[in-house]
């Protein structure tokens, strides 16, 4: 029974971390000329732009987060800089998934520097919020409940 709790705290975890990402990347890549808060722009628009985003966002994040919620269920990893640190490598993949690859010179083509940056930062800021959803008990399921109290010695 425990299981299914911890599938579920999974995948809302991993809902939650994309709805994180996916609005960080397309913030930053759609509106990197807003230094300021005002909210001037087309509610509608940003709603359909979020929603592609999520969509995008967590289809090319699945596997790795999929391979992460094993790795540290597995092992028990509860540590947050695991989890960020495993977020920003699978946002840095996520990026380089996009870009296409010279086998010849063995490079990647045009990556733009900027674009990666936003990318494993979001990965991290994903991999944080992943940890405060599920990361935080990965593995508990796993343990035993503690034992009940002894009985206190009948009276005589």
């Amino acid at each position: 029974m425990a299981v299914i709790g911890r599938l579920f705290a999974v995948f809302f975890g991993f809902l939650a971390a994309c709805i994180v990402a996916s609005i960080v990347v397309l913030w930053a890549i759609f509106f990197p000329e807003m230094s300021d808060m005002s909210l001037d722009i087309d509610q509608g628009a940003i709603n359909m732009v979020l929603g592609f985003g999520f969509v995008l966002v967590s289809g090319f994040a699945l596997l790795p987060a999929l391979i992460l919620a094993l790795v540290t269920e597995a092992f028990s990893i509860r540590h947050i800089l695991a989890y960020a640190v495993i977020g920003g490598v699978a946002g840095l993949f996520c990026y380089l998934g996009f870009i296409p690859f010279d086998t010849v010179n063995m490079t990647f083509n045009g990556i733009v520097r900027r674009h990666l940056e936003v990318m494993v930062g979001a990965g991290i800021l994903g991999g944080v919020v992943y940890w405060m959803i599920a990361g935080r008990n990965a593995g508990a399921w796993r343990t035993s409940p503690p034992a009940p109290p002894p009985m206190p010695p009948l009276p005589r």
